[in-house]
């Protein structure tokens, strides 16, 4: 008996799929040799814009980047180098402020500021694709948010601190630094550069702030790195436009200090050091002399810059000496000093001389104090200064130990970044065993909160401080 056929199925076919929106960048192929390539095969992905013979002007601008590069950003940092790119589209015209960013398979990472003459390329300000209108939004919220976070800083006794710290407030080259009424902002990255950057930035201090002057200073160095142009000389803004104020005094835990917008260092103090000034002061008096009168006794100051800590110690100690090899800085100090007479217990002693010379000269000749402060400028500016520079803050530390007096203080301090806690340490017991002293640690400490640390940005946290009592 024959079994009915079954009947024959109608030909299905496979529903079309659905193309996913271009990233902003696709990886590049080599198209297959003839013969080679598979029968009816495509290629997965379009190439890049740049990797086509014939580039058209819609070509989509952004930038490819290497696996490991991208691999940090998704675990939080924020940083591209210039070596991590492997195709970059910037079209005819000047470089754009802001690039889309796609890994090495074309998917999308976010949106980040440019900087064609740094080895740092990229800064990641979004994890999604923005244009300037949106950038400019977040800019404006992030800069709020940074200064709410800062106003519970601000009181009567402190009037001066860090508004917006760079990566640190997801606001890459802009530093934002408040001194009494006046405000100093530094834009230190080309993507930074631009007038609607500078709007948003004055329209937001001016709303959250009331300053009386808006200015804007440059960081030689970064500058240079970076090919930026010098900033106008003149205020962004001022509530006095005939005279602008560019000079002032501020409190920083209750004592006076003059700043001048248009003078000393970084943005024309140190403000991260202000919790380690009233942290030394206090270890000074808590150590007394040995515990047995209420004053420190003698306290020495090296690198002191315009007299932070110096007159911090001042208010404890019978008698303070600080160092430094600029005669401006220590003209500044001076008057300092004398804003704040009224408010010390000692005297206090301005030395123009080169640190390392000054420390050998004294210890050799048997000089003692109860308190010593090394606060020197960065050593390593790059990875490869390290090594120098650890040879240095061991030599500074081994001249602080032999002057020590047992059971005396000793704060040492490094900013640069590329010097860590390990490293730091291993400097100072290193130079505690040549000096046959030993240390004990009290504290280890950073910069103020103004200057917060991230995580995941291992160089937010730049500023290291032990706080030592030797024996």
């Amino acid at each position: 008996m024959t079994k009915p056929k079954t009947p024959r199925t109608a030909t299905h076919q496979k529903a079309p799929q659905a193309e996913r929106p271009p990233a902003p960048l696709h990886r590049s192929y080599e198209t297959p040799a003839a013969g080679k390539a598979a029968k009816g095969r495509e290629p997965k992905r379009k190439p890049y814009p740049s990797d086509s013979p014939h580039p058209t002007d819609s070509a989509i601008l952004g930038a490819r980047i290497s696996r490991r590069a991208a691999d940090r950003l998704r675990s939080g940092h924020l940083w591209v180098y210039a070596s991590d790119i492997e195709v970059i589209q910037t079209g005819k015209d000047d470089p754009p402020a802001l690039l889309a960013v796609a890994d090495n398979r074309g998917l999308l990472l976010g949106t980040a500021l440019y900087s064609p003459a740094s080895q740092i390329a990229l800064r990641m300000v979004s994890r999604e694709e923005i244009d300037q209108a949106g950038w400019l939004q977040l800019l404006a919220a992030r800069l709020r948010a940074a200064i709410a976070r800062r106003k519970p800083l601000l009181d009567s006794e402190t009037n001066a601190c860090r508004l917006c710290f760079s990566e640190a407030d997801e606001l890459p080259g802009l530093v934002v630094d408040k001194y009494g009424e006046i405000v100093v902002l530094q834009l230190l990255t080309q993507g930074m550069l631009s007038s609607g950057v500078r709007e948003v930035c004055v329209r937001v201090l001016r709303e959250e702030l009331e300053p009386a002057s808006i200015l804007e200073r440059p960081d030689p160095r970064i500058r240079e790195l970076e090919g930026l142009a010098a900033p106008s000389l003149a205020p962004l803004w001022a509530a006095n436009p005939a005279a602008p104020v560019t000079h002032n005094q501020f409190l920083l835990n209750g004592l006076l200090f003059h700043f001048d917008a248009n003078a000393g260092q970084k943005t024309g103090a140190f403000l991260d050091q202000r919790a380690n000034y009233a942290s030394a002061r206090d270890w000074a008096k808590r150590l007394g002399a040995h515990g047995q009168t209420d004053a420190c006794g003698r306290a020495l100051d090296v690198c002191c810059y315009q007299g932070g800590f110096a007159l911090h110690l001042a208010q404890v100690c019978n008698h303070v000496t600080a160092i430094d090899s600029s005669r401006a800085s220590l003209e500044v100090a001076e008057r300092n000093l004398e804003a704040n007479r009224g408010r010390l217990a000692g005297e206090v002693e301005w030395v123009e001389a080169d640190a390392f010379q000054i420390l050998r000269d004294w210890s050799d000749a048997g000089q003692r104090f109860d308190t010593i402060i090394l606060d020197p400028p960065a050593f390593a500016k790059t990875q490869r200064a390290v090594e120098g520079a650890l040879r240095g803050y061991k030599e500074l530390n081994l001249r602080a130990l032999h002057m020590a007096r047992p059971g005396g203080l000793l704060v040492t301090c490094s900013c640069s970044h590329h010097v860590d806690w390990a490293d730091l340490e291993g400097a100072v017991a290193a130079a505690a065993a040549d000096a046959h002293r030993r240390v004990r640690l009290l504290e280890r400490r950073g910069a103020a909160l103004d200057h917060p640390v991230v995580l995941n940005l291992p160089e937010t946290e730049y500023l290291k401080c032990l706080v030592l009592e030797v024996e």
